[in-house]
């Protein structure tokens, strides 16, 4: 006879997507709570922050921004690293990867992944810098939508699916992540900025990342391998809801203004691509600053 306590514990195991047993007891795991919380908090500081410094100076952040910067760009090479050995330790397929197949290797991913899921925590600190810098044109829907989600998001994939086919995004995008990161954080020196050359790349390299984790991920619908097919439908779903808003991004910006990167050190402005910008900038040139995508 089942009692009440095993009912509800059967509920609730169901809600949360029988929670993988090898990130039981992990920080942040364990409930979606504090995940929320986080979230709400954020959505709260993007709606308050910029109305509480509308009769405030705009703060610099120089340093910090640099420090900051390169820090990210630091975790995300050890990500994409350990996630490139990982992978090729484990033997993963690229058309279709279970979650029990690979033993140590799913175990180093899934410690990987979880400094993956925790770096989105990180990341809220991006629209922090741009409400402390006045830089309130930056805080674009697609920037708010981009961090919000993948914080949520990836709580259930570290509850539900937390290696395996799951993969492939975080390690793209940790690699996006060193370019993007170590490029803002170096163009914050005015005496290094001029050698930049990557920064053109960078919403390419994004837009180039959701159609190959979409296509990776529409691999496993086609040749099934017993990763759950539900994560798969969601993904492929939000990956065309990114390229859709990125592309807009992109269109808007360089296509329809004619603003090409050249154009942007012509005029001595440190504008941002793909919506990034953390370096600091006199007030003249946040004038020829173009929004911020993520």
């Amino acid at each position: 006879m089942t009692t009440p306590e095993g009912e509800n514990q059967a509920q609730l195991s169901f809600i949360f997507f029988f929670s993988d047993p090898r990130v039981k007891g992990w920080f942040l795991l364990d409930n979606y709570l504090p995940t929320l919380a986080f979230t709400i908090t954020y959505l709260l500081i993007v709606w308050m922050g910029p109305k509480c410094m509308r009769n405030r100076k705009a703060f610099s952040c120089q340093r910090i921004l640099v420090v900051y910067n390169l820090a990210l760009s630091l975790l995300s090479l050890y990500m994409f690293h350990q996630l490139v050995t990982a992978v090729w330790q484990g033997g993963y397929n690229f058309f279709c990867q279970d979650t029990h197949s690979a033993g140590e290797a799913d175990d180093k991913i899934i410690h990987v992944l979880w400094w993956y899921y925790f770096s989105k925590v990180i990341e809220f600190m991006d629209t922090f810098f741009f409400i402390l810098r006045k830089n309130n044109h930056q805080i674009t829907f697609l920037h708010v939508y981009h961090h919000a989600t993948m914080l949520n998001i990836w709580w259930f994939v570290m509850n539900w699916v937390p290696c395996g086919h799951s993969y492939f995004g975080a390690t793209f995008n940790s690699f996006i992540h060193v370019l993007m990161y170590s490029y803002y954080g170096l163009s914050a020196i005015p005496a290094i900025r001029p050698y930049l050359w990557w920064k053109k790349y960078i919403t390419q390299g994004q837009l180039i990342q959701f159609v190959m984790t979409m296509v990776q991920t529409a691999c496993a619908v086609v040749w099934t391998c017993g990763f759950p097919m539900g994560w798969l439908y969601f993904q492929i779903s939000y990956m065309i809801t990114l390229i859709i808003l990125f592309m807009n991004f992109y269109v808007k910006t360089y296509k329809r203004r004619g603003i090409t990167w050249e154009k942007d050190f012509g005029h001595g402005a440190m504008s941002s691509h793909n919506g990034h910008m953390n370096g600091a900038a006199s007030s003249e040139e946040l004038k020829h600053r173009k929004p911020r995508a993520d």
